[in-house]
């Protein structure tokens, strides 16, 4: 299990180290002058002040020096200052990256509460008219963009209805974005649930215990589902990373105050150390989550174990 713990860590090592190159390049990739850029709304700023900003920020050194103090600042836990307001950027993603994370992992658990229940019954009723209306459902939630989705709801619960609050961040003001990213990922957890019980449900070991007498209960629970989670474990991995991106859109349409949105606003802003910093920071939380999560499968299959 070390091992195969040691080989995700590497891994993720790796992909932090490539995000890094990529965050030095960025900046570089903006066609023209980026101090320019980013300083294009301000009035009055003259060439010896962009000048300043540019030896500030050290484009005015070789982009492998630029690299090696940048790398140098992250171990002292320095992602620069932002363009506008002149503050750190650690300390403004910091304030907002719990909001995203709570939003995912709020989106996650809608998923897993109606995904994981909606797939087991329809792979317990393979082949019938049940089976079958549930997954057209699964696949009409997959089809459903999470900015119509969260508009619909919105206007449905929070308008008409008034029961739930329009925008801002609080624990109410969750309950609208969580449902929204998290229905669609649900039809995603439900067709995989399916699809791997019914794969668990034509194994040999299954007939063997359904051969001894043993009740249909304790077969379903106690191998299929156990056996038949491992590959979703594997797959809820992905969606994590995949709800963190989608939490760009849902933070804009709800108002939710995490770091897709102020992503969004450096974008518009062009504050490129504030971008910088969010690819970074997302990359590091999504490796961290794919870890964690390679942890719980390797619990879950006993062959990681012994491995």
């Amino acid at each position: 299990m070390w091992r195969f713990l040691g080989g995700r860590i590497a891994m993720g090592a790796l992909t932090i180290f490539v995000t890094t190159i990529a965050v030095t390049l960025l900046i570089h990739l903006v066609p023209g002058d980026p101090v320019q850029i980013m300083y294009a709304q301000s009035q009055g700023t003259t060439p010896e002040q962009l000048e300043e900003i540019r030896h500030n920020l050290g484009l005015d050194q070789p982009i492998y020096i630029q690299y090696v103090r940048f790398v140098g600042r992250l171990f002292q836990g320095d992602l620069g200052y932002t363009i506008r307001g002149h503050q750190p950027v650690l300390d403004v993603i910091l304030q907002r990256l719990p909001n995203t994370i709570a939003l995912a992992v709020a989106a996650m658990a809608v998923a897993i509460l109606i995904g994981l229940p909606i797939g087991f019954f329809a792979a317990y009723k393979r082949g019938t008219m049940v089976d079958t209306g549930l997954m057209v459902v699964a696949i009409a939630g997959v089809s459903v963009p999470h900015f119509w989705l969260g508009l619909v709801l919105l206007l449905f619960f929070a308008v008409e209805l008034g029961w739930l609050p329009v925008s801002g961040t609080g624990p109410l003001n969750l309950v609208l974005p969580a449902v929204t990213l998290g229905l669609s990922n649900a039809a995603i957890v439900a067709r995989m649930t399916r699809s791997s019980m019914m794969d668990i449900m034509r194994q040999d070991f299954v007939r063997t215990a359904e051969a001894k007498g043993l009740p249909k209960s304790v077969i379903l629970s106690r191998h299929v589902l156990r056996a038949g989670l491992i590959p979703v474990i594997t797959m809820m991995g992905l969606q994590f990373a995949f709800m963190m991106g989608g939490a760009i859109v849902v933070e804009n349409i709800f108002a939710w105050n995490g770091v897709g949105r102020m992503a969004v606003e450096a974008i518009f802003q062009r504050d490129y150390p504030v971008i910088q910093g969010f690819i970074l920071t997302f990359a590091v939380v999504v490796v961290f989550v794919s870890i964690l999560l390679d942890g719980v499968y390797a619990l879950v299959d006993p062959r990681i174990r012994r491995s």
